[in-house]
């Protein structure tokens, strides 16, 4: 019963516009760079889909990966929320970040719902837009 009324309510919320998602989507990735800001790992790793939670397995090595491999995300000076976006099914929000270098960095962010709410699946580091023409 559980899982029929979790996919009702997920086809639901997928039939409304894209745009009725993306406070709540905007609010959980603004919600996880504030948790790695205070160096709040298991806030942070609560934000992670049951897919990201189970690859890293613990709330110290997800914090580690995201030190080493996303440092941006990690230390943003600036959080810009861009567009949100459903393809092939799925919902990515663009986001743009400074980091502490002052260069401005943009990640596409896979959002899944889950019972506990949004949640992140994936980040991707998109190439840094052509400079001058």
């Amino acid at each position: 019963m559980r899982i029929t009324l979790y996919a009702v309510l997920t086809a639901i919320c997928l039939a409304f516009p894209v745009s009725a998602q993306e406070g709540p989507i905007q609010s959980t990735i603004q919600a996880q760079i504030d948790a790695f800001q205070a160096d709040d790992f298991a806030k942070a790793f609560s934000y992670a889909s049951p897919n990201i939670k189970g690859l890293f397995g613990t709330a110290e090595n997800f914090g580690a990966m995201v030190k080493n491999g996303y440092p941006m995300v990690y230390r943003p000076t600036e959080v810009e929320m861009q567009d949100l976006r459903e393809i092939a099914g799925n919902l990515w929000q663009r986001v743009r970040v400074v980091d502490q270098e002052g260069r401005a960095h943009l990640l596409d962010y896979m959002m899944v719902e889950t019972p506990e709410g949004w949640q992140i699946n994936a980040v991707q580091l998109l190439p840094a837009p052509d400079v001058g023409v």
